[in-house]
This record gives C-alpha cells, sequence and structure tokens, in this order.
C-alpha cells in the first residue's frame, strides 16, 4: 500500500484508451464520498440513489445534535452503508461520553469517523477538534473502540474565517499523529485547491487528501450555504464579479463537471496524495447521483472516441 492510499474498497481499473486524468477522474466518480445531512427524507434519498458500496458521510450541526447523525449513522450502516460520521467536538461533553459514542458507532459496524470542532458554543469539555482527537488517541490506545481504525479531519483551501491560516497549519501537523486523512472543505476554484494541496504537502502533511466538491445541488441552496459558512476568497470572487453572489443562480455560474475536470491532474498524479472526491450534497442527493452517471458516462464516451 502507497503513502497515501486509503483502503476503502476493492480498486478500481481505469477505461482502455482514457489519458491519465481522464482515468484518474473516472476511478474518482466510480466511487466518490457522498456527505448527507441528518434531516427527514435523507434515509430514502440515500436508499434510492447511492450505491450501497459509496462511503457516506454524515454531518453534525449543534441545532439537531449528535443523536440524529448517530442514529442515521446506525441506520444507514444496518441497511449496508460503509457511513462515516461526523463528530463535532462542541457537542460532546466529556471524555466519558466521547468514549460511549466510540463504542456506539463500532457497535453499528462504523470504522471510520471524522472529526471537526463544530459550530455553536461547547458544550463541555471539548472546544476544538485537536484537543478530542488527543482524547481518541489516548482511548484508541487504551483499547477502546479498536475497530475505528480511520480518523478523517477537515482541510480548509481558502482558510477558516476565524482562525489565522498559521494556525490551521500548525493545528493539522498536530492532527496528523491522530488522523488517517484530510478531506478538504468545498471551494469553487481548482486553482485554489491545487495551491492548498502543494501547501500542505510543503508543511509536512503526508496523509492521503480527499478534495472536496459541491455536486449539482439547487443553486439557491448553494447560495445559502456559501453564506452561511463564509467560504473565503470564493465567496468574495463571487461578490466581486457581475451579480455577486447571484452569480452562483444564473446559467453558467458553478458547474461541478467543470471544476471536477480541472482538479483531475491532482488526481491523476500519485504524488500528490490526492487520493479521491468528497461531494458535499447540501441535500440534494439525487440530482447529484444524476450527475455524477451523466459525468462518467462523458468520460467513458470521450475515453472510446479518443
Amino acid at each position: 500500500m502507497s503513502e497515501f492510499t486509503v483502503q476503502t474498497a476493492d480498486p478500481v481499473s481505469p477505461d482502455a484508451g482514457q489519458d491519465p486524468a481522464g482515468a484518474a477522474l473516472s476511478m474518482a466518480l466510480r466511487r466518490p464520498r457522498y456527505e448527507v445531512l441528518p434531516v427527514a427524507g435523507t434515509l430514502d434519498q440515500v436508499e434510492q440513489h447511492v450505491p450501497s458500496h459509496f462511503p457516506v458521510t454524515v454531518t453534525a450541526s449543534p441545532r439537531r445534535g449528535l443523536e440524529a447523525t448517530l442514529t442515521l449513522t446506525e441506520t444507514l450502516s444496518m441497511r449496508g452503508y460503509q457511513v462515516v460520521p461526523h463528530l463535532a467536538a462542541r457537542s460532546v461533553v466529556d471524555e466519558a461520553q466521547l468514549a460511549d459514542i466510540l463504542q456506539r458507532i463500532q457497535a453499528a459496524g462504523v470504522t471510520d469517523a471524522f472529526v471537526i470542532a463544530g459550530d455553536g458554543h461547547p458544550v463541555g469539555d471539548f472546544t476544538d477538534s485537536v484537543g478530542m482527537l488527543t482524547v481518541i488517541h489516548r482511548l484508541r490506545r487504551n483499547g477502546a473502540a479498536p475497530g475505528v481504525r480511520q480518523i478523517g479531519v477537515a482541510g480548509y483551501p481558502e482558510g477558516h474565517p476565524y482562525i489565522p491560516n498559521v494556525e490551521l497549519g500548525r493545528a493539522l501537523l498536530a492532527k496528523q499523529l491522530v488522523a488517517t486523512y484530510v478531506v478538504s472543505q468545498m471551494c469553487f476554484d481548482a486553482t485554489v485547491t491545487s495551491a492548498w494541496v502543494t501547501g500542505v504537502r510543503r508543511q509536512g502533511i503526508r496523509l492521503p487528501l480527499y478534495v472536496g466538491v459541491t455536486g449539482a445541488v439547487d443553486k439557491l441552496k448553494l447560495l445559502r450555504t456559501v453564506r452561511r459558512i463564509g467560504i473565503g476568497p470564493s465567496a468574495k470572487f463571487l461578490r466581486l464579479h457581475r451579480n455577486g453572489l447571484a452569480r452562483l443562480v444564473v446559467p453558467g455560474g458553478y458547474r461541478p463537471s467543470r471544476l471536477v475536470r480541472a482538479l483531475a491532474d491532482d488526481l491523476a498524479a500519485p504524488a500528490r496524495g490526492v487520493v479521491g472526491l468528497h461531494v458535499y450534497t447540501l441535500g440534494d442527493v439525487a440530482s447529484t447521483e444524476r450527475w455524477r452517471r451523466r459525468m462518467l458516462d462523458q468520460l467513458i464516451d470521450e475515453a472510446r472516441d479518443g
């Protein structure tokens, strides 16, 4: 297994005749990670539209609490999905509750968890993801939840609205001691994402990277999400061009196909350690899956014609 490998499923062979970038993108689109929301209707959407061999990550929010995330995680796991719950540090009271959570998801067959700081005010001892990761490391070293073998953490291609880039870099280096992979926050500019990959490698981050892209979601929903989470220079770029953030909702605005094609070279370069796509569905699972299939069909056709 190579330095940047994350073992999630059987490997997929590229299509004959494809160029390296096209082959790498095809492989990534055959088995992306889908991020879904723990809200009513998500279970039905996933079961109806998402292939069961896809990793499905379930977000967490202070409004719904961790219980919604854990319940959906357990249900999807029972239905045969490889599920990755988001564990938000600020929603966990203390080490005892964290140990219970790890044991609970292990009992559900979960082998992978994604650790974030979370939004809102801390409900207990944990104020950031680094602190909770440290405790997770100690718990695992002492034999708690050994089945949870993969731990993901977040990366920020465009920075964080409240944390300086220097601190983000230091935190990611600290997380590397415990984590097994990194997922980048959604970004609408492939150039920015590629520069971030270069930067974290120069910084000494050797973990596998999943690049985060937004799927074929409802444009108004995407607009609200960008405003809410403040996606760095992408949001600034949209404000400064034409009708600002409204650019997302007009024809010719954000197109996931254009973005993933621009990321294909990163996926194709082993030294970059970009091992796959993490797709933010933002509740539009069905339309995102339809886009993925169309995109994959286009790449297959291009390889055949080329």
